[in-house]
């Protein structure tokens, strides 16, 4: 709550057109997106996440650097440090999203999430996860990009966790592209590992609300291509974070750390 107590001014107003972003957001879906049918809605959601998300960064004064080959269609894996990887992420490029399941249950951003079309996993009922990688297939044939963090939890970006490999199936098919990303955070007045990264015992509202007092928060997304893939989810696993660590390395060079 320290943000609100130092800026509450910048705080309230924003969270004023916050509500209004929801609004319009809402009206949006309504007349895009409703009434399509079903072989189209992963697209179409993916654009109007795609036009959600360029609404909300803007009223949090985010400026987003992309660098590498952005992809479009096929999977993306990527490191994993807020609910804002999403809006980062589908900034940059329209795409499908999969996460834990009790974001489902967040207030807004899980209803969002909902209508986005996200692909949500409930990693404590493994019988699951068969269901979870036919619905992953079922957006990539039509066409999507869809976005896998396989730490399979937010960190403070200090460090890349071991990726989970149960999800990776349809990563491990020569069928569709596979790309990576690394994303990274910066702001003047804090420290990002704490103030912008979700994790550890951060919950949500106090969390955003602190966020809605930073003057400006600057993201850097570094995208790579992988090369052919086929095979062992373990072992694609462990390549998979070798190459993504190899993206952080290439970040902190170009003076993203």
């Amino acid at each position: 709550m320290q943000g609100l107590r130092r800026h509450p001014f910048r705080v309230i107003s924003r969270l004023f057109r916050l509500a209004f972003a929801i609004l319009v957001s809402l009206m949006d879906y309504l007349c895009c997106c409703a009434f399509r049918r079903p072989d189209d809605r992963p697209m179409i959601r993916a654009w109007w996440l795609q036009r959600a998300s360029r609404r909300t960064l803007r009223l949090f004064r985010f400026e987003t650097q992309a660098a590498g080959p952005i992809p479009s269609r096929g999977l993306l894996i990527s490191n994993h440090l807020s609910y804002l990887d999403v809006l980062v992420l589908s900034s940059v490029t329209p795409a499908v999203f999969v996460s834990k399941h009790d974001v489902k249950y967040w207030p807004v951003f899980g209803q969002f999430a909902v209508l986005a079309g996200t692909v949500f996993v409930d990693r404590a009922r493994r019988f699951q996860v068969g269901q979870t990688n036919d619905e992953i297939t079922t957006a990539l044939n039509r066409g999507a990009l869809v976005v896998l963090f396989p730490e399979g939890t937010s960190t403070n970006g200090q460090t890349l966790l071991p990726f989970k490999s149960s999800l990776l199936e349809p990563a491990a098919r020569p069928e569709w592209p596979l790309a990576i990303s690394w994303l990274h955070y910066e702001i003047d007045d804090g420290d990002a590992g704490e103030e912008i990264c979700y994790w550890g015992d951060h919950t949500f509202f106090p969390h955003m609300l602190n966020l809605l007092s930073k003057d400006h928060v600057r993201a850097t997304v570094r995208f790579g291509q992988f090369p052919e893939h086929r095979g062992d989810r373990k072992e694609l696993a462990r390549q998979l974070r070798a190459e993504i660590l190899g993206l952080k390395e290439k970040t902190g060079a170009a003076g993203g750390t």
